[in-house]
C-alpha cells in the first residue's frame, strides 16, 4: 500500500478501496479492515489458509497412496504441505486499484505439477444473495419488495419446491437509491454472508427470519420442514397406503390440491368416485389450482378450515358413512370427517391405521433451512489484479483451465461473459465477508491454475512467491481446516495433467 497521502497527526491515506479514508496511528478505517500501526497501514484480519487434514481430528499416518517410506511422524504435525494447504484470500487484502498485481501469487507443486493460486479480496457492488427459505407458507407475492430496518433490500422471485426464493442486493440497491438504502443494503448482505440472523419484512406478507444454514422463523413460528411435495405428487405417493383405509383424501396446497379418487394414482388403484366438489379451478383430473388465496396456514393457504374449500357432495355418488382424510403436503394439519346420512361432513378422531399415514408425510419433509447463495460479477477490473490482459482470464475460466473458488470454497460459474459466480456461504470459513462504505460488500476470489497456463494469459509471473514463503507460525497468518464435503481446490490441475 502506498503512504504518500500524510497528512496532519501522521494519519495515513488507505487506498484499498474507493473510499480512501485517512486514518490516525491506532485507528481503524471506515471498514474496520485496515489500521494504522506505528505509522504503517496494516490488514487487520489474519490471513486464511485452509488445511484438509486438520478437521477430521485425528491422527492420520501415510497408507499405500502416499508415495515414499512413513518416517513415523503424524500427518500435519508442525507440517507445511503443498498438496494440504491452499492460500485463501480472506485476509489477504485487495488488488485495488486494480492495476497493480494481487496482494499474493502463490506457487507451488501438487503431485509433480506446477500450479499458481492468484488470491485477493474482491470489492463487489455488483453482487447479492440469493435466499431459499424452506416452507409450506406463502411468505409474498412474486416482486414484492423485501427490506430490512425498513429499507428496500430486494425482492421476492419464484416459489420453488416447497421453498420460496428471494433476491437480495444488487448495485441498483447499494448505490442507485439513497444512502440509507444502500447502507442497509449493504449491513444485511454483510450479516447473511457472514452467517448471522437478518430479520426481514416482505411488503403485504410475511416477517421472516433469516439465517444461513437455520431454520426460517415466519411471523414469530419457526418452521419445522418443508413439504413433501405439491397436494397432486403427494397423492401419488401415498394412494397406495389410503386404499382401503379410507374413502377420500384430499390435499390441501396453495399450488395443486389432489384428490384421490379423480387422480390417476386412484383410479389405477380402483378408487370409486364420491361426488366431492371442489373449489377452485380444475386442471387435470384430481389436480386443483386456486382452491383459497395464499397464506401461512392449511398447505400454504390462507384457510383454517379445510371444510370451507369443499363445496356439496353429489348425491346420486356420494354415501352416507363416506370416510374422508383432508390433510396438508407437510403432515402439520389433518382432519377426519365421516359423511352423515345428510351428506354433510362431520368431524371425527383420526383412526389408528391413518395416523400412520400422516406421519409417513411429516417423515418425508426434509427439514427447514435457510441457504443463503453469494452471488457476483468478478468480470470487472479486478481481473487486472490477474493479468495484464484481463480478458484472457475470463477465457481461461470458460475453458475450465482456471478454477475458481471463494475462500476455498467451490463455486458455480455462469455460462456467458464474465465471470459471475455463486457460492454457498455456509461452504466457506467464517467470517469470510467484509465491507467498504462506497457501498460494497469485500469477498474472498481465488483463481488456481497451472503455472504454464498463467504465464500464458500474461500473469505477474514476476510477483511469483513460494508457499514456504508464506509463515503460519506468526499472529498475522490463521490455519482453519477445510470442510470434508468441500473439492480440494489443488486437485483439478494435478488431475487434468494425469489425464492427459
Amino acid at each position: 500500500m502506498n503512504t504518500e497521502g500524510r497528512v496532519a497527526e501522521d494519519a495515513i491515506r488507505c487506498d484499498a478501496c474507493p473510499v480512501l479514508c485517512y486514518i490516525k496511528p491506532g485507528r481503524t478505517g471506515s471498514c474496520d479492515r485496515y489500521g494504522n500501526h506505528e505509522g504503517k497501514l496494516v490488514r487487520l484480519d489474519p490471513h486464511i489458509v485452509l488445511d484438509r487434514g486438520l478437521e477430521r481430528g485425528e491422527s492420520v499416518v501415510p497408507f499405500l497412496e502416499r508415495a515414499g517410506e512413513w518416517d513415523g511422524t503424524l500427518i500435519h504435525q508442525g507440517k507445511v504441505s503443498n498438496a494440504e494447504t491452499f492460500v485463501t484470500a480472506i485476509g489477504a487484502g485487495t488488488t485495488y486499484p486494480d492495476y497493480k498485481p494481487a496482494p499474493f501469487i502463490i506457487s507451488l507443486q501438487v503431485e509433480g505439477v506446477d500450479m499458481v493460486t492468484v488470491v485477493t479480496e474482491g470489492i463487489f457492488s455488483y453482487c447479492g444473495v440469493k435466499v431459499k427459505i424452506d416452507t409450506d407458507r406463502h411468505l409474498g407475492a412474486e416482486c414484492s419488495t423485501v427490506r430490512a430496518r425498513g429499507e428496500a433490500v430486494g425482492h421476492v422471485t419464484t416459489s420453488e419446491y416447497g421453498s420460496q426464493m428471494l433476491s437480495l442486493g444488487g448495485v441498483r440497491h447499494l448505490t442507485g437509491g439513497s444512502r440509507q438504502e444502500g447502507t442497509a443494503t449493504c449491513d444485511t448482505l454483510l450479516r447473511l454472508c457472514n452467517g448471522e440472523t437478518v430479520e426481514l419484512k416482505i411488503d403485504d406478507g410475511a416477517k421472516v427470519v433469516v439465517q444461513a444454514g437455520k431454520a426460517p422463523i415466519v411471523d414469530g413460528a419457526q418452521e419445522e420442514r418443508m413439504r413433501v411435495g405439491c397436494g397432486s405428487a403427494t397423492i401419488g405417493m401415498f394412494a397406495k397406503q389410503w386404499f382401503g383405509k379410507v374413502d377420500e383424501v384430499v390435499v390441501v396446497d396453495d399450488h395443486i390440491t389432489g384428490v384421490l379418487s379423480e387422480h390417476q394414482a386412484g383410479k389405477l388403484l380402483g378408487v370409486p368416485e364420491t361426488g366431492i366438489k371442489l373449489k377452485g379451478r380444475r386442471s387435470t383430473p384430481g389436480r386443483y389450482f386456486q382452491v383459497a388465496e395464499p397464506g401461512t396456514s392449511w398447505g400454504g393457504t390462507n384457510i383454517d378450515d379445510p371444510l370451507s374449500i369443499l363445496g356439496k357432495f353429489n348425491a346420486k355418488k356420494a354415501w352416507a358413512g363416506l370416510r374422508l382424510l383432508m390433510v396438508s403436503t407437510t403432515g402439520e394439519h389433518h382432519a377426519y370427517f365421516e359423511l352423515d346420512k345428510h351428506l354433510k361432513p362431520g368431524e371425527k378422531e383420526l383412526p389408528a391405521n391413518l395416523r400412520e399415514s400422516v406421519a409417513r408425510i411429516k417423515e418425508n419433509c426434509e427439514p427447514a433451512l435457510c441457504t443463503v447463495l453469494f452471488m457476483a460479477g468478478a468480470g470487472g477490473s479486478l481481473r487486472a489484479g490477474v493479468t495484464e490482459n484481463p480478458v484472457k482470464l475470463t477465457h481461461s475460466v470458460r475453458d475450465a483451465l482456471t478454477r475458481v473458488t471463494c475462500g476455498g470454497a467451490p463455486v458455480y460459474v455462469w455460462p456467458g461473459g464474465g465471470i459471475t459466480f455463486m457460492v454457498d456461504v455456509i461452504r466457506m470459513p467464517g467470517n469470510a465477508f467484509g465491507y467498504v462504505p462506497t457501498p460494497a460488500l469485500v469477498a474472498p476470489i481465488e483463481f488456481t491454475l497451472k503455472l504454464a497456463d498463467y504465464a500464458a494469459l500474461g500473469g505477474y509471473v514476476e510477483n511469483v512467491r513460494p508457499l514456504s514463503s508464506i509463515d503460519l507460525a506468526d499472529g498475522e497468518r490463521r490455519r482453519v481446516s477445510a470442510r470434508a464435503d468441500n473439492p480440494w481446490p489443488l486437485e483439478s490441475g494435478a488431475k487434468e495433467k494425469r489425464r492427459r
